[in-house]
């Protein structure tokens, strides 16, 4: 699930997981793959999320190698079952306009007639991944106050005294007396995104493996998008810099204090980058209605890997208790009373198997277990007697990570008639929901979104299909509710089919202390409960691509190009 719809936003849970349900780990680490039968079942999902979530993948990120491997496996599996190729050019693939963007030579800012330097005096970050970048070349600096880890933000000048404004924040110091090194780019850029552009004065205090970690060259998708976001320039800087940019040592300055005229560009150069969507059918049996479509989809991708391995089950051991949403819950200290928790978790990880350094975002339930879900729904089609009467449209997207970037692409360039579309159903994260990972959850527990915010018929249709499967199912639907701080209706590839006002489900067992975390990995995954939920998504397409009629489309269509809104 795409946390860059929400990434500007904050969230904060707090939980204790008992020790026992941590610890307990049935599952191995590798699994040998077995054939797969027609039959959607928990062996064959399994056999294939160990393939696509493998260490092997590199966390699959779209503009890598990785990316293309991951999708490779999909396009040699449609393949096999014998679905047409509906990509660019007679392929399965659908080739996305996405660029990389390295810094360019010669990056150089000045002040006051001094000048400063990338990587030494500053390390800029690419803020292309959130939108266009506002110029800040003649930009006046002020002194925007000290940044609290906590997320006090009356510690700084308001958003509105920053507009037009070119913003010098400062960060504690640590014990050792240096500036507090954290990222925390997502915040300030969300707080203070009318301003020309954002320093904190924490370069300092940046290790070399971190420095290697934010100085990567980030992706775009290049869609000349002319309502695209207009953000303020970022980066971080040296204390002598920042003392140059505000006139004045720091510390000697109050909140809104007026600084220099900062003069200079950030600029990266642009260099073509791997990224594409599977996509494939399978053809109805109906003259008559076998051109219109059921579309089936998730998201190849996730988030690649970082440059500073962690201990595996410490990590897990904390978020169990930290922050049980993982990414979705704000990184913070533990207090005293967490970390007593957090000891009993890890000596209990630590009596099941030894310690491991991990470094690799495998997205085993993001998005691996949709992913593999909609390829064993496919094989499920491929090999039965009898086909539906109308097309069966299965769209792997890339970048959905970034902010759903391979299923903007798709409906904005679709390889079939975009109106020919009937309905589309969206799998992410389909692979937990334990009482542990959700309120509420256990055997059966489904969230579904979105399924009546345009057609009442499909969301019937979905309940009506839910009425057959054995056993019975448990929907949540506290996720969809308008204006739910989550923001789930916004943040899978199913919005960018509703944006045009195609019907849409989107199917999720919700998120988990592995979300966005190097633990999200095959062992972790309720392989039963995934495989009830690709039979009801296989069972739910089926009896739309049946109907006499398409799906009634009785609510307003939103406006495809504005901003979407829960």
């Amino acid at each position: 699930m795409s946390f860059v719809r929400i990434r500007l936003l904050a969230s904060i849970a707090l939980s204790a997981v008992p020790a026992a349900v941590v610890a307990g780990q049935a599952l191995p680490l590798k699994h040998a793959p077995q054939p797969t039968a027609p039959a959607i079942t928990a062996a064959d999902l399994m056999t294939r999320l160990y393939i696509f979530a493998d260490d092997s993948m590199m966390g699959r990120e779209v503009g890598t190698p990785y990316n293309l491997k991951g999708t490779a496996y999909i396009e040699g599996e449609v393949r096999r079952l014998g679905l047409v190729p509906a990509g660019d050019s007679g392929t399965y693939f659908q080739n996305l306009p996405v660029f990389s963007h390295p810094l360019a030579a010669g990056n150089t800012i000045g002040v006051d007639g001094r000048t400063f330097k990338a990587a030494q005096d500053y390390i800029p970050r690419n803020n292309m991944v959130f939108g266009k970048v506002r110029p800040f070349d003649g930009a006046e600096v002020i002194y925007g106050g000290v940044y609290s880890p906590a997320g006090d933000t009356s510690t700084m000048v308001s958003p509105l005294a920053a507009v037009g404004k070119f913003v010098v924040i400062s960060v504690p110091n640590g014990p050792d007396g240096k500036p507090i090194w954290g990222q925390n780019r997502q915040q300030l850029t969300g707080y203070y995104l009318r301003s020309a552009g954002v320093a904190v004065a924490s370069m300092d205090a940046i290790d070399a493996a971190s420095r290697a970690s934010i100085t990567d060259d980030g992706q775009t998708l290049d869609t000349d998008d002319p309502n695209a976001l207009v953000v303020p320039a970022f980066m971080y800087v040296s204390t002598a810099m920042a003392e140059a940019l505000a006139g004045a040592p720091l510390r000697s300055l109050a909140r809104g204090a007026a600084g220099r005229t900062i003069h200079g560009t950030l600029k990266w150069d642009d260099v073509k980058a791997p990224g594409r969507n599977v996509v494939a059918i399978l053809p109805g049996s109906d003259p008559k209605l076998k051109g219109e479509y059921v579309a089936i989809g998730a998201h190849n991708d996730h988030i690649g890997f970082n440059h500073t391995p962690v201990d595996h089950d410490s990590l897990r051991a904390f978020n169990s208790v930290v922050r049980p949403k993982g990414a979705d819950d704000r990184d913070r200290p533990a207090t005293a009373d967490e970390m007593a928790k957090i000891r009993v978790v890890l000596d209990s990880l630590r009596r099941v198997h030894p310690a491991r350094l991990d470094s690799i975002y495998n997205g085993a339930d993001d998005d691996g277990s949709g992913t593999v879900s909609v390829l064993e729904i496919a094989e499920a089609f491929a090999k039965a007697p009898a086909k539906p009467k109308r097309s069966l449209l299965f769209v792997w997207h890339a970048g959905e990570e970034k902010g759903l970037w391979g299923s903007q692409y798709f409906t904005d360039h679709p390889t079939v008639p975009r109106d020919s579309i009937v309905a589309q159903l969206n799998m992410d994260m389909v692979g937990r929901g334990g009482a542990q990972d959700e309120k509420g959850g256990g055997p059966g527990y489904l969230q579904l979104i979105g399924s009546r915010r345009l057609s009442t018929e499909l969301g019937d249709l979905v309940e009506s299909v839910a009425k057959t499967e054995p056993p019975p199912l448990h929907f949540d639907y506290q996720y969809d509710a308008n204006g739910h701080p989550q923001q789930y209706y916004c943040r899978s590839d199913h919005y960018e089919y509703a944006r045009y006002g195609i019907p849409i489900t989107f199917f999720s067992t919700g998120g988990h202390r592995d979300y966005h975390q190097v633990t999200d990995e095959p062992q972790y995954i309720d392989y039963d409960q995934m495989a009830r939920v690709a039979n009801l998504v296989h069972d739910v397409a089926a009896r739309v691509a049946n109907l006499d009629h398409r799906v009634v489309v009785d609510h307003p269509k939103p406006d495809p190009k504005g901003q979407c809104v829960q």
